[in-house]
């Protein structure tokens, strides 16, 4: 058998984790439970209802939830209306956490598996076993790997990230002190390293914008779908109802995307751009800012006779132009920028020349105004150069720290831990080995951050060794990373240890289950995603005691830390627990208490936020200010905008980047563009993967909920509004494109690229371009739950594995695919 893969194997999984009636814990789900046992789970209370503060987990955006309980049961989640973020509000997504908590296919506690074989078709046999055991198991292991020196052959895994009571000092700590390289590798190269790197190369700050929406008079923005999958969604969604009906004047808003979707519908201008081309309508919007005067000068500077220079494809006499915050205007306009006219823009995009006219003098006019971009300007082999065009177009119109523009999140004010690390490290902390990713090195991406998509290559190859065990927490990578049957592979061949609640491709592989709290069980801290750029920390608490035998992965790491023989087990020991690290982030509030109170941890688990307002940084017309405690009154001098704000060696903006020319050989190497180029935003042809001759799109959508929302039967109903996918997912194809494959609205379609074929239903649709297919990633689970298994199609299966040489950044939306009728 394999995990719910029949009725059998159904009832023998739960038998084996020695719960086979607490199932019991899903009634309040339709048809999962018996009305009599409801009834008789009803009875034991006092019917008094408990609300319960606490974090959502379907998305990054950290939204602050009311989780109301009677009798012990979860029955309502809904907006905390004290909460910066939520406001009282809620996503479609947000209540949906009943189908988390009450997973009929939840894991129930710690199994090992039994059969050696491993694959799809394989029954992993697994059986129950204590938590002891497992914990004993797991640093056996790693104690054994350690005393063989051979500790860089176990890598940690991670997903999306929290806080510090389980990145911050359980994974940290760990990597500092066991001596592999290979602890916390998180998966943002397959999420948003390229947006990332864009950044570092221009204004320093190698992090994500936060922005002021609210004040913003323009929005552009590039693959980035705003009222559907861009973080924080439900808070987007708020104030988009302000910045399109009550405030005055109202925000115009244009869009540019591949295919309509709900940002683009609602958008005053939707432009369906080629994919992999946003840099190039970038340059060329930057074109008519800079020939047509549109820059804002108390930011940018100005010539130096008060007389425009730039003219389409003349060069500028160099010193002509007096830079104020930018460096490099003119050499990147000599260099690059001279030729990018609209015309050329139009015939690289295929969007109309007056479009795109249209488009740079309304952004380039209108103050403040926001250039924004994610995933689908970044996901492709040019992505870094992609964004740092558009990220550039925020200096030329002053949006930096600026009312209405962008800026960058603060931390919170938390406080120390009881013991630092630094006194727990002996001989072998130290690694010795290089990653197993090659992250840093030069035979791999010497500036990515990570390249977690590069482990079963590198691994399978031996390259630069093997590994012995990998520790997987919050990410299923044999399902959602590309060429993802690669991992499938590299797993036979390793001890694996999964740590999801729920069953999963990855699990399948395991040979050891220790399952983690859901949201709704847990204590944990976390710090604001980029938001409005003041400081801000959640706690989530948990609603219910854990219905089964988990265990919050961080207090796994811990356990485990504490078993390894070596003086890092003393500092677990002093950690004792995640609750200690939390209590002690919460000193910090007692210097800074919360503009809500929050001074204690016990006032932060009342509220479930910690902020404080403003932000403490402006630029008003070419001027920083600090706020002192009542204005922006304090003036900055340059050196402190470079220590604070703009982060580069010469404390501005970068549009010749340093950064990149400091690595200049390696660029060239992989870009083919002369040495002196590389620091400029500019256009690079992208690659394709695949072999086909329509490109393959596949886009999260608004019900994507961390990878969940496969198994949660409201949100299959709802998951493709535009295209009407409810049951599947459904590709959107272009009717000019279907007509000359001989291909009808509903017809199962065969789509191949060189890794292989899956199928597909089609939508025939205008919502998308006549060069482009677009099938959303969510379904194609084969083991994933009762209501995942079976559904739509596995699209990573057939996406190569190519990304940005720079970034490291995974190109997921480059493949080129071969579409046929089944």
């Amino acid at each position: 058998m394999t995990i719910l893969k029949t009725r059998t194997s159904r009832r023998t999984f739960l038998q084996a984790t020695g719960a086979a009636g607490a199932a019991a814990g899903a009634a309040h789900l339709g048809g999962l439970t018996t009305a009599g046992e409801a009834q008789a789970a009803a009875a034991k209370g006092d019917g008094k209802t408990v609300v319960t503060k606490s974090i959502c987990a379907q998305c990054p955006a950290r939204c602050g939830i009311d989780v109301h309980t009677t009798d012990g049961r979860v029955h309502g989640i809904y907006g905390n209306p004290d909460h910066p973020i939520s406001n009282g509000k809620l996503c479609p997504k947000g209540p949906l956490g009943l189908y988390v908590l009450y997973d009929p296919d939840r894991v129930k506690g710690p199994m090992k598996r039994t059969n050696p074989a491993k694959g799809r078709n394989e029954d992993p046999k697994f059986v129950p076993v204590s938590w002891d055991e497992a914990l004993n198991t797991v640093a056996a292991r790693l104690n054994t790997l350690r005393e063989k020196n051979e500790a860089h052959r176990f890598a940690l895994l991670f997903g999306r990230g929290w806080g510090a009571s389980e990145v911050g000092v359980p994974i940290n700590s760990f990597a500092a002190l066991y001596g592999s390289p290979n602890v916390g590798i998180g998966h943002s190269s397959l999420c948003s390293d390229g947006s990332v790197l864009a950044k570092q190369c221009t204004d320093g700050n190698a992090s994500y914008n936060s922005y002021d929406y609210r004040n913003a008079n323009y929005l552009l923005m590039f693959g980035a779908n705003f009222l559907e999958a861009f973080r924080p969604y439900n808070n987007n969604m708020q104030v988009w109802g302000y910045i399109r009906g009550d405030k005055a004047p109202k925000t115009r808003v244009t869009a540019v995307d591949v295919h309509m979707n709900q940002t683009l519908a609602a958008a005053d201008r939707g432009l369906m751009v080629k994919p992999g081309t946003d840099g190039a309508l970038a340059l060329a919007i930057a074109h008519v800012i800079l020939t047509e005067g549109l820059w804002e000068r108390s930011f940018v500077g100005d010539f130096a006779d008060g007389v425009n220079q730039f003219k389409s494809g003349q060069a500028v006499e160099p010193g002509a132009f007096r830079e104020k915050w930018v460096h490099g205007l003119v050499d990147w306009w000599n260099a690059e920028l001279k030729d990018r006219t609209p015309r050329w823009a139009a015939g690289v995009t295929t969007l109309a020349e007056r479009d795109i006219v249209a488009t740079a003098r309304e952004f380039g006019s209108t103050r403040p105004a926001i250039a924004l971009f994610e995933r689908g300007a970044h996901n492709h082999s040019n992505g870094v150069y992609n964004g740092m065009a558009i990220h550039t177009l925020n200096a030329l119109v002053g949006s930096l720290y600026s009312e209405g523009g962008l800026a960058y999140q603060m931390g919170p004010a938390y406080g120390d831990m009881p013991v630092k690390e630094d006194e727990f490290k002996d001989a072998l902390s130290k690694p010795t080995q290089p990653r197993i990713d090659l992250k840093g090195h030069a035979d791999g991406y010497p500036l990515a951050k990570n390249m977690i998509q590069e482990i079963p290559k590198n691994h399978l190859a031996g390259k630069p060794y093997k590994l012995d065990t990998v520790m997987f927490y919050m990410t299923n990578p044999v399902f959602s990373a590309p060429n993802a049957t690669e991992w499938e592979r590299m797993m036979k061949e390793t001890f694996v240890i999964d740590t999801s609640p729920f069953p999963s491709e990855t699990s399948m592989y395991a040979d050891l289950i220790l399952p983690d709290h859901t949201y709704l069980e847990r204590l944990q801290d976390a710090p604001t995603y980029p938001f409005q750029g003041f400081p801000l920390a959640q706690l989530r608490t948990p609603a219910v005691k854990p219905l089964y035998d988990t265990k919050y992965f961080g207090d796994t790491l811990i356990e485990i830390g504490k078993r390894i023989k070596a003086p890092m087990a003393g500092y677990y020991k002093a950690i004792d627990n995640t609750e200690n690290i939390i209590r002690h982030l919460a000193k910090g509030f007692e210097k800074q208490p919360g503009d809500n109170g929050v001074n204690s941890f016990e006032s932060w688990k009342e509220k479930g936020v910690w902020y404080r307002k403003p932000y403490h940084w402006r630029q008003v017309r070419g001027d920083f200010f600090e706020w002192d405690g009542k204005a922006y009154a304090k003036a900055m001098s340059p050196e402190e905008v470079k220590a604070k704000l703009l982060k580069t060696p010469s404390g501005k903006f970068e549009i010749r980047s340093s950064y990149l020319e400091k690595n200049a050989a390696y660029v060239t190497r992989h870009f083919g563009m002369p040495a002196e180029k590389v620091g400029y935003p500019q256009w690079v042809e992208p690659r394709h993967t695949g072999g086909g001759d329509l490109h393959f799109i596949t886009p999260k959508n608004a019900l994507h909920a961390e990878g969940r929302s496969a198994n949660m039967p409201h949100a299959i109903a709802l998951m493709q509004p535009a295209a009407g996918g409810q049951r599947q997912t459904l590709m959107e194809m272009h009717p000019d494109t279907a007509r000359a494959r001989g291909i009808r609205d509903g017809d199962t379609v065969k789509v191949s690229t060189d890794l292989g074929s899956i199928t597909a239903v089609v939508r025939v649709t205008q919502l998308t371009r006549p060069d482009t297919v677009v099938l959303p990633f969510e379904h194609g689970h084969w083991a994933h739950g009762r209501w995942a298994k079976g559904r739509g199609s596995f699209v990573d299966s057939i996406v190569g594995n190519q990304s940005d040489r720079i970034s490291g950044m995974a190109s997921y939306y480059t493949a080129k695919v071969k579409v046929e009728r089944a």
